[in-house]
């Protein structure tokens, strides 16, 4: 048996007006509660050597930098006793897009709030320090249970949403159709019981990869989307069988390119997504899903067939990799002995959006904006023959590391359509939402010297007896996540661990993670893979180095950060605050232009 602890706190960070995160578009804002936003604790601890890690699942979009150094510091100040660090403390979430957003350290995950919100970002650090906490102080001694179960079908609970990507990877012997895309998906759900003394389960943690987006980017209410209500109805149906208190975290999967919506209807306009679910009542559609997870998570969890975790101990380590700057290992690389990354860079595919779930820049803005992304590097690359040998290099890598994706924000080196002087972009700001928030973010913090998205991240890996979880900061599509997978059982099973449980959104958040075949698409995932189109193969290469020191005893591992992410100060942070409700500016743009027909100035965002 191991010791274990569970626990819930409230992250409903709710803040009249403030964006939502997760589609990025500037009039999908808070304006209600519609449920309430949950983290999920879970506290192991190995009677013998008394190492314990924690594992949290928060109903949120992603987990930032931010929160997890928020939530260390007030362990660290409030209960020392209980001696969590980076390593032995996973922060992972569930991906909801109908929560809230503004607690990043990067500005540019704080677009769509717009702006840094204090208030959001410590309600989200307390609530998860309260799960944790509770976690602590219900340890009892437990059995770990592992089960399996595929998802039959005719079960529509998730669709493959890049057939055009997914069908380029060689795994794909027979190239899948709009019809059975339902099949080009991890269609099976992990499920981990913990079971008390007394044989009643106290909770569960499960996982599988579909994205929560059954609400559209027209949602105005705050809410946990379809995991949440899987979590709710799976918690409330244990509480009814006599297991008190019972907590069940459903945390995600390879859910990159997966999606709950299949059924298209051209009624609605194109900004908001012409794909639903079930039905045209986007919460039932919700509701819908998460019965489907539920129903599945309590099929595994009452089945006799499911497997006690070795008592072999618990071990952890976290490795931080500085993302930019990776040459991959040939095997990872397709033999290719120059796969290298670079500072991130998020293309046109990206703001683009995805057609399914929720579209972005308009269109006809689009092709101008390719137009100049196309000039600019025609530009960079002239000017590289007669520059330094300096700017020869880093141009020379910049456009061999990202391939073929229409670069336009370069979020490393503070970069927009090729300038760090973004108030002089030609494209006027009532011309596209996205591009007057971008202007207004330089006007208040964007020529500072800090990167808009983290190039430093974390890696971290948990072993609990026979099995093992990888956390990484990435959105992993179906066969990246296999590919990756497959990598880790073959080392870690050379100490006893057979079962691997990916867990994406770890511990902090930067873009998506597709195969290098996938990336030559250049639909959204590929232009949300930053650091080009070896990303995977850079990620497989650091994933090895960790993995492998995991085989040797804990006291004699080497582990060598590349670096650690840069600390922001309260006054960086406030550079660039929440400063108005999202959804009036549209309204504002519209007026901005017409007092600029007339020639006169208006500040929209003043």
């Amino acid at each position: 048996m191991y010791l274990v602890g569970l626990g819930k706190g409230d992250i409903t960070a709710f803040v009249k007006g403030v964006g939502m995160l997760g589609y990025g578009i500037y009039y999908n804002t808070m304006e209600r509660i519609d449920t309430p936003l949950w983290a999920r604790a879970y506290v192991f601890i190995d009677p013998t050597t008394k190492r314990k890690v924690c594992f949290v699942n928060s109903e949120i979009a992603f987990v930032t930098i931010a929160i997890k150094k928020g939530v260390l510091k007030t362990l660290e100040r409030q209960h020392p006793e209980f001696g969590y660090d980076e390593d032995n403390l996973m922060l992972t979430a569930q991906h909801t897009h109908a929560g809230p957003s503004g607690f990043s350290y990067y500005g540019l995950y704080n677009l769509s709030t717009p702006g840094f919100v204090m208030d959001v970002y410590k309600k989200v650090v307390q609530g998860i320090v309260e799960s944790i906490v509770n976690a602590e102080q219900n340890i009892q001694p437990s059995t770990l249970v592992l089960g399996k179960g595929e998802f039959e079908a005719d079960k529509e609970v998730a669709f493959q949403r890049s057939l055009k990507a997914y069908n380029l990877n060689p795994e794909v012997k027979e190239k899948i159709t709009h019809e059975n895309r339902h099949l080009a998906l991890d269609r099976q759900m992990t499920l981990m019981r913990i079971v008390g003394e007394d044989g009643k389960d106290r909770g569960s943690i499960n996982w599988f990869g579909v994205h929560p987006t059954s609400l559209p980017n027209t949602n105005h209410g705050v809410n946990g989307d379809n995991k949440g209500y899987a979590a709710t109805y799976l918690e409330e149906y244990f509480n009814k069988q006599g297991s008190s208190n019972y907590i069940g975290a459903f945390a995600q999967g390879t859910c990159g390119d997966v999606t709950p919506r299949f059924v298209y209807n051209p009624v609605y306009p194109f900004q908001r997504g012409q794909w639903e679910g079930k039905y045209p009542d986007d919460i039932k559609s919700a509701q819908y899903n998460g019965n489907l997870q539920f129903e599945k998570a309590k099929e595994i969890a009452e089945a006799k067939e499911n497997t006690p975790l070795a008592n072999t101990g618990i071990d952890y380590e976290v490795l931080y990799v500085n993302f930019s700057d990776i040459t991959a290992d040939p095997k990872f690389a397709n033999g290719n002995t120059n796969a290298q990354t670079s500072g991130a860079a998020m293309g046109m595919a990206f703001f683009t959006g995805t057609f399914v779930d929720g579209p972005g820049m308009h269109p006809a803005v689009a092709k101008i904006v390719i137009g100049a992304v196309q000039f600019i590097k025609a530009l960079e690359k002239f000017k590289a023959r007669f520059g330094s040998d300096e700017y020869k290099r880093i141009i020379e890598r910049k456009y061999r590391t990202q391939g073929n994706k229409h670069i336009l924000v370069e979020t490393n080196s503070r970069r927009v359509l090729g300038t760090k002087y973004i108030n002089k972009i030609f494209v006027p700001g009532w011309a596209d939402p996205v591009i007057a928030t971008f202007k207004h973010f330089y006007a208040k913090a964007g020529h500072s010297n800090k990167p808009w998205t983290p190039k430093v991240l974390p890696l971290q890996i948990f072993i609990i007896g026979d099995m093992a979880w990888a956390g990484f900061p990435f959105e992993i599509t179906t066969i990246a996540g296999k590919r990756l997978k497959a990598q880790l059982e073959e080392i870690l099973s050379q100490r006893g661990v057979k079962h691997v449980i990916l867990n994406p959104y770890a511990n902090g958040y930067s873009g998506y993670m597709t195969t290098y075949e996938e990336y030559q698409a250049q639909i959204y995932e590929g232009g949300h893979t930053v650091f080009g189109e070896w990303s995977l193969a850079a990620l497989q290469t650091k994933f090895d180095i960790l993995a492998k020191q995991m085989l040797v005893p804990k006291e004699e591992r080497k582990m060598q950060h590349d670096s650690i992410p840069p600390d922001f100060t309260e006054e960086e942070l406030n550079q660039f605050p929440f400063y108005k409700r999202a959804w009036y500016i549209k309204q504002e743009l519209i007026r901005a232009r017409r007092m600029e027909r007339k020639g006169l100035t208006y500040d929209p965002f003043a």
